[in-house]
């Protein structure tokens, strides 16, 4: 979940001072009630619609405590996109808030988080510390990017060479791009996760 916080507790010196370009809203992610028919077979997973990948398994992460799913991930070979979306204001710039909030939290866990402009905007490359099946530490390599909709934020976390190698993650990015959310009419506080749930055909997912 995503905290709000005050702009005079926001700590900017670990990151570089960059103006973000606007995103293009004719490109995508879409919102529900805009998309118009493109002819994508997108899975209905709740607050995301997301087109399988070709070459990619559509995979759900599951709260083994609540049974709740937490995010979707496209997975593949050489990389992975997991995607989350979370209510947002009507006006406002959420990412702009929050992506502060990630940067300070990855370096309180011994990691990097630097800023560079991307297809969406600012977006975050990190490097994150991870404990390995063996037991030992390693840094993660990971690209996170934020696109603001209406009332909600879809956050994006790119894995493997799509995080290493942005400028050949084109068609990662596309698969972004092809997101439709679905935030509803229901009252949320902000930064809280939109609801995620199990396709109707769990078979889709393979």
């Amino acid at each position: 979940m995503f905290r709000r916080k005050a702009r005079s507790e926001t700590d900017q010196s670990e990151l570089d001072e960059v103006e973000a370009p606007a995103p293009d809203p004719a490109a995508g992610p879409w919102d529900s009630d805009d998309v118009l028919d493109d002819g994508l077979d997108r899975v209905d997973l709740g607050s995301l619609r997301v087109p399988p990948r070709e070459g990619a398994e559509l995979r759900l992460q599951v709260d083994e405590g609540t049974g709740e799913v937490q995010s979707v991930m496209l997975a593949a070979e050489e990389g992975a996109l997991e995607l989350r979306a979370f209510a947002a204001p009507r006006h406002g710039a959420l990412w702009d808030e929050v992506r502060p909030q990630i940067a300070a939290d990855i370096a309180r866990h011994g990691g990097t988080a630097t800023e560079r402009q991307g297809r969406f905007g600012t977006e975050l490359v990190c490097q994150m510390q991870v404990v390995m099946p063996d037991g030992t530490q390693a840094m993660q390599p990971s690209r996170i990017l934020g696109v603001n909709g209406a009332r909600w934020l879809l956050r994006a976390t790119f894995l493997g060479r799509p995080a290493v190698e942005p400028e050949s993650a084109g068609d990662w990015e596309d698969a972004v791009a092809s997101v439709v959310v679905h935030r509803g009419s229901q009252a949320m506080p902000v930064g809280d996760a939109l609801p995620l749930t199990l396709p109707d055909d769990a078979q889709r997912l393979s």
